[in-house]
């Protein structure tokens, strides 16, 4: 790989993630075991199973120290994945610049799409046509008890005040 070659991450706030995770995957397999029974080694301590890969996948500072040892960190753009639904003009505006482009994308490019709850492109380059994300975007989450995501929030929390350290930008995800 060249030297100069530049990295866009896009993150999510990691217990959502996990979720959309299982959610992706009991589409597929509707016989799979609850999110809360693949969340926990042990239940009642709250012991979190760290080997799943929904879970590993959110932490996100494991993998940057990883990416670190190959490419410094002016050389990754993090992007929101809640302010690409959100502002999806403003993150693309900082992936251009990242990328050294000229601001061409801006907020007249898109429209929200209140059935996905995403932002969708107005029409795709060559196509008179909107364009939206797939089907496998924008599904209805399962009910997840509270207590249950409260604990992701705390185990996934040192991870996530690491990870701002790291990138030096504060995603919000408490």
């Amino acid at each position: 790989m060249s030297k100069g070659t530049k990295l866009i991450v896009v993150v999510r706030d990691p217990v959502t993630r996990a979720i959309s995770d299982y959610t992706q995957t009991l589409s597929k397999k509707p016989d799979i075991p609850t999110f809360e029974s693949l969340t926990f080694k042990n239940r009642t301590t709250g012991l979190i199973d760290t080997s799943w890969s929904a879970i590993q996948i959110g932490i996100y500072a494991k993998h940057l120290e990883n990416w670190l040892l190959y490419f410094p960190i002016g050389q990754i753009l993090f992007v929101s994945g809640e302010r690409l639904i959100s502002d999806p003009a403003g993150e693309l505006g900082r992936v251009q610049d990242f990328l050294g482009l000229k601001r061409i994308i801006t907020d007249k490019h898109f429209y929200f799409n209140k059935t996905k709850g995403f932002p969708c492109l107005k029409k795709a380059e060559g196509s008179s046509k909107p364009h939206c994300l797939g089907k496998t975007k924008g599904r209805t989450h399962p009910n997840i008890d509270q207590k249950v995501v409260q604990r992701l929030r705390e185990f996934y929390r040192p991870f996530n005040m690491k990870f701002y350290q790291m990138t030096g930008q504060d995603f919000g995800w408490d």
